[in-house]
């Protein structure tokens, strides 16, 4: 008999390394797919529709929203994020563990939708490391980041509501831990 599909939240502040963990995470297992959001901010360079996440205008997100077609969806700083429920199902449906790379409070709503679902914190290990990787990243300006930084501030002290903290200082060794702890929630422990 095989296992029921689950599903796998990942949270933490912007800049702590999620999408980077969750891509060595993703190509580590099989039959893990990750969830692609719908997202009302404006692509950064390099970024697909469909890909990265699906990209809608602020009407179109809350005629879904109004439509019961998300998950969960919270506004993060001054944009709108959500989870579609056609994505979850549809990968569930078919036998795959999801993952859904979301801020807090769409954590929460998740958790509280789905008992089930396993919800794991990537932390960065510290403040200046997460400030160091945001202004690398030169996709903001610096009231961006100071404002990234603040909710940072609010999600690392909610890190306790989780299942697994996983602290990245490290990309691989977060990585595998990461593995680890989806490899053996799968057999059930």
């Amino acid at each position: 008999m095989s296992a029921i599909a689950k599903v796998f939240v990942i949270s933490g502040p912007s800049g702590a390394g999620k999408g980077t963990i969750m891509e060595l995470v993703c190509a580590r297992l099989g039959r893990l797919v990750k969830s692609v959001a719908a997202a009302t901010r404006t692509p950064r360079p390099g970024e697909q529709d469909g890909r990265e996440y699906h990209f809608l205008s602020r009407e179109a997100f809350q005629r879904s929203v109004a439509a019961g077609e998300f998950l969960e969806s919270v506004q993060y700083n001054g944009e709108h994020y959500g989870t579609l429920r056609s994505e979850v199902e549809d990968k569930l449906a078919a036998g795959d563990d999801v993952v859904l790379e979301i801020e807090l409070e769409g954590a929460r709503a998740v958790r509280a939708a789905m008992p089930g679902a396993v919800a794991l914190f990537i932390a960065p290990p510290t403040m200046a490391v997460l400030g160091e990787r945001l202004r690398g990243r030169g996709t903001e300006c610096d009231d961006e980041i100071a404002c990234r930084l603040e909710i940072a501030a609010t999600e690392l002290a909610a890190a306790h509501e989780f299942d697994y903290v996983i602290v990245n200082d490290d990309a691989e060794r977060a990585a595998a831990e990461v593995a680890a702890i989806i490899e053996d929630r799968r057999r059930g422990s």
